[in-house]
């Protein structure tokens, strides 16, 4: 294997390598760059920050400790991606924004780049990302966008908000990434770059150290090649010390598929890629159990006039946008705004019925080992008319946070895997587990991914 060609192994993959001195960390770091830099590539729209200097001094840093056979952590030497939401020491955190580049530089890590950091990863950047992670469509007008992987003769969205992460890990600039996800920012972009994204239950990553969108549905979580690749950076930005999830026996496993909402609308090739997937699982011994699920039809009514993304994010952006305005991405802006018509009666009914529809759901769902859905409705559409078209970037985004929207609404764990044949676009099957039950889906997702694997 060429070293330009190591950077699309898995994690585990990597560190095998490295192991074993088929690459050292400096090698994969250089190739990390070198990548970054072609100027063919996506390299410039997926960065808006590197951190070569530190960088290279890490990797040959790891790579003299090696030598020394001193024993190295999980991610010793392996180039990763942080959003440029989350703190690096000596950097200016800027969200995707100009607005905060006048900020003084972090004074310190983020606890989940420190974490990383204390793993051994080497941090190579931080990533392009929708302007304060207000949209799901990765469009960024300041530093660009970075184009989908799939079709770039067309130009199509790569997902967001964590849109330069699925990009890096999907071009090979880097072995994994991590995200932030609202409303379904780590899953869309890992859904339409061909990727696996886990949305971890909230509260089992620290937020501290990260710039909030709407703090009662924020949650950090991987992207990657693989669910263990995503299992491993989860038991680390997590800290809960898990070992790598066991597969469950396909026979042993429940899946329930809803029938309300989330299958509304879908293309074809979204239909036809998702029906192949429940048939292949089921064949393989997967009970595929229909269930109506209606209650996931008042999550819409519930945010009709606004969400989350809106009220929470309009109060931390109130007085920068009556400073600044004119620096924000004007489809970001209009968004943030809506929120100032936003009553405290109206929110306080927002939150209660976001408790009702947790219980309710969590009763209709609990003897099932995870809801299948598919992760977004469309393929990657082409970017050029999203970019010019107000109405239809807002109505694209607003359609694309429906089914992954649902996780985070319901304060629930999700993954997405890769579902589409092979040279097809990219599209996603939607795991959801049970809040807290976040390695037990990554488990279910373990066999899941084997079986769809082996389908294609």
């Amino acid at each position: 294997m060429k070293s330009m060609d190591k950077l699309s192994s898995t994690l585990l993959g990597l560190s095998a390598q490295i192991a074993e001195g088929r690459c050292s960390s400096l090698e994969l770091t250089e190739e990390a760059y070198s990548r970054i830099a072609d100027t063919k590539g996506e390299g410039k729209r997926a960065f808006i920050r590197l951190f070569k200097e530190t960088a290279i001094a890490t990797a040959k840093a790891w790579d003299t400790l090696r030598a020394a056979k001193s024993p190295p952590p999980p991610l010793a030497g392996i180039p990763i991606s942080v959003k440029d939401l989350f703190d690096v020491a000596g950097s200016t955190t800027t969200a995707g924004s100009v607005v905060l580049k006048r900020n003084p530089p972090a004074a310190a890590d983020a606890p989940v780049v420190a974490r990383l950091r204390a793993a051994g990863a080497v941090i190579i950047g931080a990533t392009n990302m929708t302007e304060f992670a207000m949209g799901g469509l990765g469009i960024n007008p300041h530093y660009g966008t970075p184009l989908n992987p799939f079709d770039r003769a067309t130009g199509r969205i790569p997902g967001g908000s964590s849109s330069g992460g699925a990009v890096s890990v999907a071009d090979a600039m880097v072995a994994g990434a991590i995200g932030t996800d609202t409303a379904g920012s780590v899953q869309m972009p890992a859904a339409l770059c061909g990727l696996v994204g886990f949305k971890p239950t909230a509260r089992r990553v620290p937020q501290a150290g990260s710039i909030p969108l709407a703090p009662s549905a924020d949650s950090i979580g991987p992207i990657a090649r693989s669910v263990q690749c995503c299992a491993l950076l989860d038991s680390i930005i997590s800290a809960d010390g898990s070992s790598a999830p066991r597969a469950i026996a396909p026979s042993r496993l429940r899946i329930a598929v809803a029938q309300t909402l989330v299958q509304d609308d879908m293309e074809p090739a979204v239909a036809q890629a998702f029906s192949h997937a429940l048939a292949a699982l089921s064949k393989a011994g997967v009970q595929i159990v229909e269930i109506p699920l209606k209650e996931l039809a008042e999550i819409p009514q519930a945010m009709a006039r606004f969400g989350f993304s809106v009220v929470e994010g309009y109060a931390w952006h109130r007085e920068l946008l009556s400073a600044h305005r004119d620096e924000y991405d004007p489809f970001v802006a209009a968004r943030f705004e809506k929120g100032a018509l936003i009553s405290a009666a109206d929110y306080i009914d927002l939150l209660k019925n976001r408790a009702d529809l947790i219980r309710r759901c969590a009763t209709l769902t609990r003897d099932f080992d995870a809801i299948a859905m598919p992760t977004v409705q469309f393929v990657a559409p082409p970017l050029a008319a999203l970019q010019s078209d107000e109405q239809l970037w807002l109505a694209t985004s607003l359609r694309i946070i429906r089914n992954p929207g649902v996780a985070n609404f319901l304060d629930r764990c999700a993954i997405t895997l890769p579902c589409h044949d092979t040279g097809c676009a990219p599209v996603g099957l939607s795991l959801v587990g049970n809040a807290m039950d976040d390695r037990h889906l990554l488990a279910v997702a373990t066999a899941v991914e084997t079986v769809l694997q082996q389908s294609r």
